[in-house]
Formats: C-alpha cells, sequence, structure tokens
C-alpha cells in the first residue's frame, strides 16, 4: 500500500492529527518542525514528558504555529496515553520518545523497560482501541541499529538481520520493535519501523559524543575516550533523518522495515581528530592543541565494536540519500554550538554534568 498518505491527498480534507512523540527531544524536535512547515493540512501533536533531555527551546520557532500543539504527557502513564488518543483521534503516530542513553541503561535498566517498552505498548492500545477501521491510518515506529548487535570487521546491518542486543537500551528498543510487529500481525494496525543509525546535529543533549567533545574543547576538558577509540559507528545528520522519517511515513510500505544510515562510518577517535581540526580553526586555536585534550577511558561494559547500516532499500525504493557529507554536516553542528552558547549553558546547569563529572574522575 505505498503512499497511502501522499502530502497530496489531505487538501481538500478536514485537518488530519498526528501524534509525534519525543517531539521536544534531538531528533524529534527536526521531524516536529519540517511537519509543521511543510504540512500546514496537518494538526502535529507534539507529547513529551520533558525529562533531561526533552526541552521546548528546541521549537521556539514553531510554537506560535497554528497547527502545532504541545501535550504534556508521559507515555508510561496508560490512562493520560487514553485521555490524549480520546481528544485528539490521531490518523498517525511518529513514535520517537524513548529513553536512549546507553550509559545510563546500565546504571538504570528498568527505566528502560518502562518508557521503551511499556510506553510503546500503551500507545499501540490507544491507537487500536480509538479506530474500527485503520484505513489511512499508520504507525510510525523509530528504532535505532542497537538492535542488531555488534558487526565484525566487514558486512552491513541490514532489514534482515537477526535482532542481537548487547545493552539494557538496545535490548529495551528491540522488545518495542517486537511489540509493534506483534499487534501489527494480531490487530492489523499499518505499521512501519525504522533503525536508524547514530545522529548528531543541532539541540542534541550534550551526554552524547559530538555535543560533549565540543562542549569539552570550548572549555578545554578532557575528551574522554573508550577503550582504544576504534569503535565504530556510522553517522546520520539529524536533517537528513528527519527527511528519511518524513518519507517513510508518507511513502512507505506498511509491514515494512526500512534502515535509515549514513553511508558514512568512522572509528570513534578518527571522528574525534577530524572533530579536535575543525574546532581549532573554528576557535582560531593553535593546530593540534584540541587533539591534547584526547584522554583513555576504562571501557564501558557489553560496548558494541561495530555498527554499520546498509541504506540500499530506502534508497532504492524511497529515493532517499544523505544531503551532505560528513565533514559538511559536523561544521553546520559546530557552527550552531558555537552561536547557542546560551542554551547548552542552560541544559548543561543540572544533574548531567555531576553524572559526567563523576563517571569521568574514574579514568
Amino acid at each position: 500500500m505505498l503512499g497511502i498518505l501522499s502530502n497530496h491527498s489531505h487538501k481538500n480534507c478536514s485537518m488530519k492529527n498526528i501524534i509525534i512523540t519525543g517531539g521536544a527531544g534531538f531528533i524529534g524536535s527536526h521531524v516536529v518542525r519540517l511537519f509543521v512547515n511543510k504540512y500546514s493540512e496537518y494538526r502535529i501533536i507534539n507529547v513529551d514528558v520533558l525529562t533531561y533531555a526533552g526541552n521546548l527551546e528546541n521549537l521556539s520557532d514553531i510554537e506560535s504555529a497554528p497547527n502545532y500543539v504541545f501535550e504534556r504527557v508521559d507515555i508510561v502513564d496508560a490512562a493520560a496515553v487514553d485521555a490524549l488518543f480520546d481528544k485528539y483521534q490521531p490518523e498517525g503516530v511518529i513514535h520517537l520518545a524513548a529513553e536512549s542513553h546507553v550509559d545510563r541503561s546500565i546504571k538504570d535498566p528498568l527505566a528502560f523497560v518502562r518508557t521503551n517498552i511499556l510506553g510503546t505498548v500503551n500507545l499501540l492500545n490507544s491507537f487500536k482501541r480509538i479506530h474500527e477501521d485503520f484505513e489511512g491510518k499508520r504507525f510510525y515506529h523509530i528504532s535505532t541499529d542497537e538492535v542488531y548487535g555488534t558487526l565484525g570487521k566487514e558486512g552491513l546491518f541490514e532489514e534482515t538481520t537477526p535482532y542481537d542486543p548487547n545493552s539494557p537500551y538496545s535490548a529495551s528498543k528491540a522488545s518495542s520493535d517486537h511489540f509493534v510487529r506483534a499487534y501489527g500481525e494480531t490487530y492489523g494496525i499499518p505499521y512501519v519501523v525504522t533503525n536508524c543509525s547514530n545522529n548528531y546535529g543541532q539541540n542534541q543533549f550534550p551526554e552524547k559524543l559530538i555535543p560533549l567533545f565540543i562542549n569539552n574543547i570550548v572549555e578545554e576538558k578532557p575528551l574522554p575516550v573508550y577503550g582504544d577509540g576504534q569503535y565504530t559507528r556510522d553517522w546520520l545528520y539529524v536533517v537528513d533523518h528527519a527527511r528519511a522519517i518524513d518519507l517513510v511515513y508518507h511513502e512507505g510500505e506498511n509491514g515494512e522495515t526500512y534502515n535509515i544510515g549514513g553511508f558514512n562510518e568512522w572509528t570513534n577517535i578518527d571522528l574525534i581528530k577530524v572533530l579536535c581540526a575543525q574546532m581549532d580553526e573554528k576557535l582560531g586555536r593553535e593546530k593540534g592543541s584540541s587533539e591534547k585534550l584526547i584522554t583513555y577511558v576504562k571501557d564501558r561494559p557489553g560496548h558494541d565494536r561495530r555498527y554499520a547500516i546498509d541504506a540500499t532499500k530506502i534508497n532504492k525504493e524511497l529515493g532517499w540519500a544523505p544531503s551532505v557529507t560528513f565533514e559538511e554536516g559536523l561544521a553546520i553542528t559546530i557552527d550552531w554550538y558555537l552561536s547557542n552558547a546560551e542554551w547548552l549553558k542552560n541544559v548543561t546547569s543540572g544533574t548531567y554534568q555531576e553524572y559526567y563529572d563523576n563517571m569521568y574522575a574514574k579514568r
């Protein structure tokens, strides 16, 4: 059922309600912005509980748009989710809300079970309950490449790669993926699932590698590198990911999975060196000065060696491809953080700084 929700189909209809969960978060805010600006015929309901990683400042540019609504709801609260779905009767759900940081999942696995598994099932139950007929409806679940486990030196994750999660975070996302597919098979809910690689870009909470290191370089703090620094990840610019989500939501085929990756593998240490070089140039520092901040720290448990996504399917079937090279996307990202020092200061003033100072004190 291709193109069930093409952006031409609703021009003369009443406004369609789409719930985007986690819309105040990093990836979610880019998706909300894109949909609000691009689809005036949709009412976008941004649902977020505003944990440490959710920030409405991310959406200050569209908060007064006529087709945008914010609802502070915890998806773990089934009654609150039911009330939300009763109020808006959404035709579509784009589900991004998740606990997403591996280190935090090692420290507090139950938080990940509650949000990522129970929260997803609550959304599925409410969606199933309000619709007698699923024609033209869609539940879109955004997941991660970490559900596939780890790769050796060769090969790529494909949509058919068996699941083999190694951290509490990836196990919780694998479970939620299975629930979405099971509800599709059991109850006929039309769904799509995407599994993406590491995102980077504007508005990312600085517990993740790139914004953390930009911040540490500015403040001339150590750059903590796990193990030998040879862990390899595929990097995806968040604006390109939002474009892919738009495409899959409107043109993807029900019951299908699409892997979204940047065709862009880097070892951690090579990425950090590129970042250091760009930062030295942008800050007017002596070449090589930021690299001196690199500090190797004890590895984390269950650390997957390599992830890399084969994004051939979404490229061939839906025509999606990244719009920027990694170096271009990184330059845009660094410029954003350097010109939004106040945003960075606001989000790093809480418990995050303490958490990381404690972790890296052990190096």
